[in-house]
């Protein structure tokens, strides 16, 4: 597998240095709070979600709850017994480029409940390699959503994490807002599947779930368990200053579109896609589901994608890991994932 040209993107005071694309200049992250940021005044919520349902209160679990016992008992999410790193690695793909690996430092601390001899060998590793099931367009919208078949996959005791995610960018990929779900020890301290945001700023990383993020709802928050097995419908878009993150029929919250200087206000490129972070470019982690994205029926779906506002959807589909497959199913869904190499 090539490597993307490479750049040093440094965030300070966490000392991750990703490779990106070329041309960009070396721009050191500001260090942000990991605390949650206070909403804004005059930012209020599209009064109906981004696929037309007027937003009503998820069913949720009690904290602890796992994710087969909410699918059991046809909940939506719980929050979670602990919390992990807010800075992990994350990677990016784009139409201008794919953050295939990064130089890693070690991982700041964790709570006593995550130092574990398997985080501990992850902590220390120099290097993640990133793999994608990805479809992508190039497209001017206010936002977009689909359906997400959340799995369970295994994660390997010497690898970072399993996600999928929509990730909204503008047109040259340094600006983007993501939301997806992830099984990832570092983030949330276990191996069920959790809600996650994320967002890039000039082509620099931040943290997962916080980082600017305003969470609105009182009932899902980044970084809650979701029910493995289930689908659901994630989406973003840009309304009345901010972009707004919807989980099932909630709005989770927004970033400010004052994180970009007011002018990240549409996209200029979409993509949905599942992303493993490994040590090995023949990773034992599962993506999806863990079945075959090419050959299998029953393998992950993101299905159903909707643009607000933007052109019809015909997505590009592709894979950048002999490991794992991705098979255009029509011009809005595919399926993905695969077990890996072992």
């Amino acid at each position: 597998m090539s490597a993307a040209a490479l750049i040093a993107v440094m965030v300070a005071g966490v000392g991750a240095v990703s490779t990106l694309n070329a041309g960009a200049e070396e721009n050191p992250a500001p260090a942000p709070a990991v605390t949650e940021s206070p909403a804004q005044p005059g930012i209020t919520p599209p009064p109906r979600l981004p696929w037309g349902q007027k937003p009503t209160e998820i069913q949720t679990g009690a904290a602890g709850t796992s994710s087969r016992r909410l699918k059991d008992a046809g909940l939506d999410a719980a929050p979670p017994d602990n919390s992990g790193a807010k800075y992990a690695p994350k990677g990016r793909t784009s139409r201008t480029g794919d953050l295939r690996s990064a130089p890693v430092a070690p991982v700041p601390p964790k709570p006593p409940a995550l130092r574990t001899e398997a985080l501990k060998t992850v902590a220390a590793a120099s290097t993640v390699l990133y793999h994608y099931n990805a479809g992508s367009q190039a497209a001017v919208t206010d936002g977009a959503y689909a359906n997400f078949g959340i799995g369970k996959p295994t994660l390997a005791l010497t690898d970072f994490h399993s996600l999928a995610e929509l990730a909204v960018q503008s047109a040259d990929g340094t600006q983007v807002v993501e939301v997806g779900w992830t099984v990832d020890r570092l983030v949330n301290g276990d191996t069920e599947p959790h809600l996650f945001v994320y967002h890039w700023v000039n082509g620099v990383p931040t943290c997962y779930n916080a980082c600017g993020f305003v969470r609105y709802s009182t009932n899902i928050r980044p970084g809650d368990t979701l029910p493995e097995d289930t689908t659901k419908k994630l989406g973003i878009q840009y309304y009345d200053g901010a972009w707004w993150v919807a989980y099932d029929t909630e709005w989770v919250g927004y970033y400010p579109a004052s994180r970009w200087g007011g002018t990240f206000t549409q996209t200029g490129n979409v993509q949905f896609f599942g992303e493993v972070a490994a040590l090995s470019l023949a990773p034992c982690t599962e993506m999806g589901n863990g079945r075959n994205g090419n050959s299998d029926a029953a393998a992950a779906r993101i299905s159903s994608v909707t643009y607000l506002n933007g052109p019809p959807v015909d997505l590009y589909v592709r894979s950048t890991s002999n490991h794992y497959d991705v098979a255009r199913l029509s011009g809005r869904t595919f399926r993905y994932g695969g077990a890996g190499a072992c």
